[in-house]
């Protein structure tokens, strides 16, 4: 059957790790019981986005991989029959941490990890302070952009910041993957000094609306992100998660301000006839494109 069902989750946190982590699993088994075979967590879902600030306290958030998280996690989806796709912040080695994305597969063992490659530094977004960036390398000696192989298809797992990095959406696509997801905090500024008027804030929420679905259709994949709701010091995050087809076209949209568990259906078979109609992979000229890995020309 190419038929998936693709749950996102949306959610407010709190300061509790053990509340967020409890709410997110009752959301999980919400999902599951409305037919959902792949449920996606968003960006940190287990505390407050901290990295609004560099606090050196804030190490004492990470766990390790295998973990307390997955653990959990991992005994839900054997539980449920399902694949978990989690956001965390992993604990590599003593002064070594990471921004996270693992999947549980449905029997409960961990099919794979992805560790966050673009890492911003920006007002209210100090993540440079805290993740070392994804290895290049890793897993067999794979690059880094590696779909991860579960029972439901080809997971292409990135995180946030990732999502405007049309390369990393490209990778993966060559890859094989058959849907990308983005688990994301992302929002805009409420503090005086960096507050942006309401236009501004449409705009932007629009441009990483748009960049995804551009993902989709530039390389005929499916598209989900999940993002987080709420005000947390100086952020309010915009919600707005989203599932989209090979065709970029929206399938489902979450709201918002509300916590939602959204149900989509996506039919695999979808992506032969969007890449036979438009075969944007079938005319890319690679003996050309040396200079992208140049930093500027």
């Amino acid at each position: 059957d190419t038929h998936m069902r693709v749950a996102v989750i949306q959610q407010q946190n709190t300061a509790d790790l053990d509340a967020n982590l409890a709410r997110s699993m009752d959301k999980i088994r919400e999902a599951a019981a409305q037919g959902a075979q792949l449920v996606m967590l968003q960006e940190l879902h287990r505390s407050l986005y901290f990295c609004q600030s560099e606090d050196t306290a804030m190490f004492d958030l990470a766990e390790t991989v295998p973990g307390p998280s997955t653990d959990a996690l991992g005994a839900l989806a054997r539980e449920l029959q399902v694949v978990i796709v989690a956001s965390l912040f992993e604990k590599r080695a003593t002064g070594l941490y990471h921004n996270t994305a693992v999947v549980l597969e449905s029997d409960g063992h961990l099919a794979g990890l992805y560790r966050k490659m673009h890492i911003p530094d920006d007002p209210g977004f100090y993540e440079k302070f805290y993740f070392t960036p994804g290895d290049a390398t890793f897993n067999a000696g794979h690059s880094g952009f590696t779909p991860i192989r579960t029972s439901v298809g080809k997971l292409g797992v990135l995180v946030c910041w990732d999502q405007w990095y049309p390369e990393a959406a490209r990778l993966m696509a060559l890859a094989g993957a058959d849907l990308l997801l983005y688990p994301t905090a992302i929002g805009y500024y409420n503090h005086a000094e960096h507050g942006e008027p309401a236009e501004v804030r449409e705009q932007q929420r629009d441009a990483w609306v748009t960049v995804m679905r551009s993902h989709a259709i530039a390389n005929g994949v499916f598209v989900a992100a999940a993002n987080r709701i709420g005000t947390e010091n100086d952020l309010t995050f915009w919600g707005s998660s989203f599932v989209c087809g090979p065709d970029g076209k929206l399938i489902a949209q979450a709201s918002r301000d509300r916590e939602e568990v959204l149900v989509v259906e996506c039919d695999l078979s979808l992506i032969e006839p969007q890449r036979r109609g438009w075969p944007f992979l079938r005319d890319r000229r690679i003996d050309a494109y040396g200079p992208l890995l140049e930093r500027m020309d």
